[in-house]
């Protein structure tokens, strides 16, 4: 999907730690210059099939690691979906993006297909890293997805590094690629994250620093971690464009990105999109709960970012064809447990370096 890319807005200062109630429609911050560039509504609708699976997967691995299907806990992403999706969406496959423990919407808006995801999370050797990776260390190369990482912070100096040897291909050869890393506001308060800032306004290397600002660092509310609501006032430092998105709108997050991106494209630098959204789940699927506040859990449950992508849309598309694409998209990862499940464990030789050899006299 090639989405409408968009020029970048100035930075806004947004009041978006907690949901706005003002409708599915109204967006914090948006403005005339921002609103001309709004995807088509093919493209949002490819966007909400993407998130409808995600939040389909993620329900489906909650269910298998119950089962003892899955190797270890799985880190959910339900209520971030639109950051995901949204900020992938611009991407090519010769565009690099790093991510987090929490990564399924990354590798999906990246292109993984949702069978070697779940093929890889399961560990057979079908899986996109052959059963290798895990759920938190998928990396697909031809499409750009250079891992996730289960070291918090740790995608950010790897973006940051990818980025040089991107900008020095972009002047050999006229390219205009771009790194991008999402990381969470727990990564944000890592020394690492300020050094590769640091380093890529000062060399204006192309990298977008996504910042998927979902409240909580484990079981740490925010609050507790920094002395600012809006973490991206940091960037004013480095000289660094940011802004503030809700992110829970995957139009607005899709537009802030796709600002930064035509920026970094352009030989510009880097820029810092803080997308405020919520985790609706714990940490992991080991996590009992029980530190986030029943009311902010309600809160933002009524922003579900799925329902307000659906909602942009109900002025343009019939409600059966919604219907229809949300069916399809949760078809589509069901077949890919199921195929999964049915697939083989990888050997010994599957992970060996080299292939296995005769003993003499065996």
């Amino acid at each position: 999907m090639d989405c409408a890319r968009v020029d970048r807005g100035e930075r806004r200062n947004l009041s978006c730690a907690r949901p706005q109630h003002g409708g599915t429609r109204a967006r914090c911050g948006e403005t005339a210059e921002t609103m001309k560039n709004s995807p088509t509504v093919e493209e949002q609708l490819e966007m909400l099939r993407r998130m409808v699976a995600v939040r389909h997967l993620e329900e489906r691995l909650g269910e298998l690691h119950k089962a003892g299907k899955t190797r270890g806990p799985i880190h959910r992403c339900d209520g971030q979906e639109a950051v995901g999706i949204g900020a992938t969406a611009m991407l090519d496959d010769e565009d690099l993006l790093t991510s987090t423990h929490r990564g399924h919407a990354h590798y999906v808006g990246k292109g993984v297909g949702l069978h070697p995801i779940v093929a890889e999370i399961l560990g057979r050797s079908t899986g996109a890293c052959a059963g290798r990776a895990g759920h938190m260390l998928i990396a697909d190369a031809k499409k750009g997805l250079l891992g996730g990482n289960a070291i918090v912070g740790g995608g950010i100096p790897a973006a940051t590094g990818f980025a040089v040897s991107l900008q020095m291909k972009n002047k050999a050869d006229g390219g205009n690629r771009v790194a991008m890393c999402v990381f969470g506001d727990g990564a944000a308060q890592t020394g690492i994250c300020h050094e590769s800032m640091n380093i890529a306004a000062l060399w204006k290397l192309p990298v977008v620093f996504v910042l998927e600002h979902n409240q909580y660092g484990l079981t740490a509310h925010h609050s507790t971690q920094s002395s600012v609501p809006d973490l991206s006032v940091r960037a004013v430092g480095y000289g660094m464009p940011s802004e503030i998105v809700d992110g829970n709108d995957v139009i607005a997050v899709h537009r802030a990105v796709g600002a930064a991106v035509e920026r970094a494209r352009r030989g510009e630098g880097p820029s810092l999109v803080e997308a405020k959204t919520y985790r609706m789940v714990g940490f992991s699927t080991s996590d009992v709960g029980g530190y986030q506040k029943d009311d902010d859990l309600a809160a933002w449950r009524e922003r579900d970012p799925i329902v307000i992508a659906r909602a942009m849309l109900a002025d343009s598309v019939p409600v059966e064809r919604l219907d229809a694409l949300a069916a399809d998209a949760r078809a589509e990862v069901d077949a890919a447990v199921t195929q999964a499940l049915d697939d083989p464990l990888p050997t010994f030789a599957d992970h060996a370096p080299s292939a296995p050899y005769t003993v003499a006299g065996a």
